[in-house]
């Protein structure tokens, strides 16, 4: 089974766009979402309903939980929290549902998914050492995918060690060598020094995975965000990967 894994779309639906157009060069048997469609960006709708249609598997993310009420924005920083609370007025009852109706973490096909971690699949960052190893082995399966810190992984539990570190575009991992955790990145705002939208196509009977980048037309969503007065760090940040 070949699967396309997507993450942390946060509302930039051209970056959404151009993600399913390379995946769709190639298609996959089945695509997974792994949270926070939105936040941040200025389409929620449009990405939630987009990923409704497409996903065969979905979770929820924290900004998703944040917009719905379930965790406090407090809890979040200034300018996630104000684009949060702008998302609550626009948000329609249909994409509040289908976000309603997620879970951070699930199984499927002899892998764990979790938006955040297993130790804490809404608010954990999986970026040390510690927390990959906590990751593999809190879990049984192969294969463990997370999202949340925007940032591309991919590290194999070896023996009682650790390989792997950062997966810029490009990097492929044989899934028949061991137990591996893998993010792919995000799609809507990625952190790791590339702007460029994230994205992880795996070959589950071939044991292989690869990490893609696509181009996108940054510019439009910056646009986008300073015509709804979103704040100007979101979007400046989206040029620079950070």
């Amino acid at each position: 089974m070949r699967v396309a894994v997507i993450s942390d779309i946060h509302a930039n639906l051209h970056a959404l766009e151009h993600v399913l157009e390379a995946i769709d060069s190639r298609p996959p048997d089945v695509l997974w979402c792994l949270g926070d469609l939105v936040g941040y960006g200025p389409r929620p709708n449009e990405v939630t309903e987009i990923v409704r249609e497409r996903a065969d598997l979905c979770l929820v993310g924290n900004h998703d939980l944040g917009i719905l009420g379930r965790l406090d924005l407090d809890e979040f920083a200034p300018d996630a929290a104000a684009s949060a609370r702008w998302t609550q007025t626009v948000l329609l009852d249909e994409s509040r549902a289908y976000l309603e109706s997620l879970s951070p973490a699930a199984e499927a096909e002899g892998a764990e998914l979790f938006h955040a971690s297993p130790r804490d699949p809404v608010w954990e960052y999986v970026l040390s050492p510690e927390a990959a190893h906590a990751a593999l082995d809190l879990t049984k399966e192969p294969l463990v995918l997370v999202g949340h810190s925007h940032v591309a992984l991919a590290i194999m539990l070896a023996g009682d060690g650790l390989e792997g570190d950062l997966a810029p575009e490009g990097t492929e991992a044989d899934l028949a060598r061991g137990r591996w955790l893998l993010n792919p990145g995000s799609v809507g705002q990625p952190r790791d020094g590339d702007p460029r939208a994230a994205w992880l196509e795996l070959d589950l009977p071939a044991g292989s995975a690869r990490f893609r980048r696509v181009a996108y037309p940054v510019e439009r969503t910056q646009a986008e965000m300073r015509e709804r007065e979103l704040p100007e760090a979101l979007a400046e940040r989206l040029a620079h990967g950070v």
